[in-house]
């Protein structure tokens, strides 16, 4: 299963570009260069913290890949959803050292086995998020399928 030739995939420029403004405190906001926005606050009152943004880019990652994976096996769920926990080092850098995901997907032509295939196809190739990542934080998935 090859997902580079579809679209979001052949689409990815080289070179990203962003930028990064304080406002506040410790309060930044950051543009990406298509003019999307996220806030960042130390103090979790204005908007993420930015530990907190790699788990989301990591979530979002995969589930992209995994919905897109599917898409092409001809078994498109009907809803998808996942929960990560992640777990820090107490002590500075206070890094993330293990990702748990669990992904909730529901339809009635899913198979087990497939899925599985889209997952793994994500953690071990195409999940750009995942491979920016440190090799050494241990990340798990668990797969809880529903039907429709």
């Amino acid at each position: 299963m090859d997902i580079e030739g579809s679209s979001y995939k052949a689409s990815v420029e080289p070179e990203m570009k962003a930028h990064l403004e304080w406002r506040s405190d410790l309060v930044f906001s950051a543009s990406t260069q298509r003019g999307y926005d996220m806030d960042f606050d130390a103090n979790i009152q204005m908007g993420c913290m930015p530990v907190e943004g790699v788990l989301l880019s990591l979530a979002g990652c995969m589930a992209i890949d995994v919905v897109a994976i599917l898409d092409k096996m001809r078994c498109r769920p009907d809803s998808f959803s996942m929960n990560i926990v992640g777990e820090r080092s107490p002590t500075p850098p206070q890094r993330i050292k293990k990702v748990h995901m669990i992904l909730h997907l529901t339809g009635d032509n899913l198979r087990e086995h497939k899925v599985r295939r889209a997952v793994s196809l994500s953690e071990e190739k195409y999940c750009s998020v995942r491979h920016s990542l440190n090799d050494d934080i241990e990340i798990t998935t668990d797969i809880r399928i529903n039907g429709a």
